[in-house]
């Protein structure tokens, strides 16, 4: 099996994209509650979108592990919904550039080919960056706004953006696999990471959502309407407090998390908009250095 069997495009059909940036977020290992790709499917929601290449689920998933679904179309016709990893177009005119986003599921085998078609599309898009977006399960309090980490294994970027360069060893998902294969490929990359209060991973969680768009917004330069989920923020945050308020073992733990998250925050951490402005200078140089992106 190689990618020309399993990755379907149209990279001609694309047209010309305005300094995009490849946005990948992934159901699976890095995605509690969905919050990564919850983001990604709400900053695009109501947003024409071009699909430029799709993965086939064929070669990639155990259908006993991830199950399609039956539905019914508008004909009252039965049809199957697979796992679906298409790769699309969003163009933002008033914004800074257009976006190439992927928002998935990780697949269960063959990972290798999964990471080169994704490489593939990036280098046939010409993305001078890609940008993975993920969740967590953290002891972190609900009653806060979550705080969102970033790392790179790219010098320049980890310089530029101040942000920590990947330390971590031990077992990984897919999103571990791209950033190997990009920093291989000489393609930078940056990780965006957000965490979901490790008492909270069975419940939805939009304020992680929302603090994962608002770091796109600025880093990006793309409007993600992070502001819109403000109802959705608070209907959520009151079930959440219902819900601690009921276990007096978790009320407990929450006032020793809210103390801990308190002392941490007081450490310098980038600002979303200290990395927009650090991340729009290092896509200039990189044009600078390559005009043909």
């Amino acid at each position: 099996m190689n990618v020309d069997e399993v990755l379907e495009a149209d990279w001609g059909g694309v047209g010309n994209l305005r300094d995009p940036v490849l946005v990948i977020a992934l159901r699976g290992l890095f995605d509690t509650s969905g919050a990564a790709t919850g983001a990604l499917e709400w900053c695009l929601a109501d947003r024409a979108v071009t699909v430029a290449a799709s993965i086939d689920p064929d070669p990639f998933f155990d259908f006993t592990q991830d199950r399609p679904e039956v539905y019914l179309d508008e004909d009252d016709q039965r049809r199957i919904r697979w796992p679906e990893n298409d790769i699309v177009i969003a163009r933002f005119p008033d914004g800074a550039r257009d976006l190439v986003v992927l928002s998935g599921v990780e697949p269960h085998i063959n990972w290798n080919i999964f990471a080169e078609c994704i490489l593939q599309s990036a280098k046939s898009l010409k993305c001078s960056v890609v940008v993975t977006v993920g969740a967590y399960a953290e002891a972190v309090p609900h009653t806060r706004t979550p705080i969102v980490f970033g790392s790179t294994a790219n010098s320049a970027l980890a310089h530029r953006l101040k942000l920590d360069r990947p330390k971590y060893e031990g077992v990984t998902g897919l999103v571990g696999v791209l950033h190997e294969r990009f920093e291989r490929e000489q393609l930078a990359s940056v990780s965006l990471r957000v965490g979901v209060p490790h008492y909270l991973t069975n419940a939805q969680h939009p304020k992680s959502s929302a603090a994962l768009l608002r770091h796109l917004e600025h880093v990006l330069g793309v409007p993600t309407r992070h502001a819109e989920l403000y109802e959705e923020i608070q209907r959520w945050a009151e079930l959440h407090d219902a819900a601690v308020e009921g276990d007096a073992q978790v009320s407990n733990h929450l006032k020793i998390l809210e103390s801990d998250y308190d002392r941490r925050t007081k450490v310098e951490i980038p600002t979303a908009e200290d990395l927009g402005e650090q991340f729009e200078q290092f896509l200039r140089e990189q044009l600078h250095d390559d005009p043909e992106k």
